[in-house]
């Protein structure tokens, strides 16, 4: 079984947009219940199908396959539930982890996130500088939550 531990955090400034060169992906959601998320995204000419089960404590089931990026593309236009997720996804290096930075657009402009997978939930981390709040259990953040209910009505 795929097994996913991440912590997840909001970015307190822009220190970090030189360290390294997005990629931009978009992604939907064919099921958002809590007990499962399947998911659908598309970046550099690529095409994925997730499903990811219920977390327990900062781990979940996580299964993740290539797909033909035509049929994800399709299911992307005419399966998934809307807004579609329009964001740009950094990978930084620091302290021996890959921090994965998401700028979001569209819906949800305005909101940058921070995520980090771990091996262990008991895994120690050094902490990038411009880190900011850890909301690892605030679902508002969570993508599937962010279709539902997009960073441009939380203000």
């Amino acid at each position: 079984m795929g097994q996913e531990i991440e912590r997840k955090y909001l970015v307190k400034d822009s220190s970090w947009e030189t360290l390294a060169k997005g990629i931009r992906y978009c992604q939907g959601y064919l099921s958002t219940a809590k007990e499962r998320t399947v998911r659908v995204r598309t970046f550099e000419n690529k095409g994925f199908l997730t499903i990811k089960g219920i977390a327990v404590g900062i781990s979940r089931a996580e299964y993740e396959y290539e797909i033909p990026v035509s049929d994800a593309e399709t299911i992307l236009k005419t399966l998934c539930e809307g807004p579609l997720i329009d964001k740009k996804r950094y990978k930084i290096s620091h302290a021996g982890l890959i921090w994965e930075v998401d700028e979001f657009f569209g819906d949800n402009a305005g909101l940058v996130v921070a995520e980090v997978e771990l091996s262990s939930e008991s895994q120690k981390i050094d902490l990038p500088a411009w880190i900011g709040e850890e909301v690892t259990g605030d679902l508002r953040y969570s993508n599937s939550n962010l279709t539902k209910n997009p960073y441009k009505n939380w203000k």
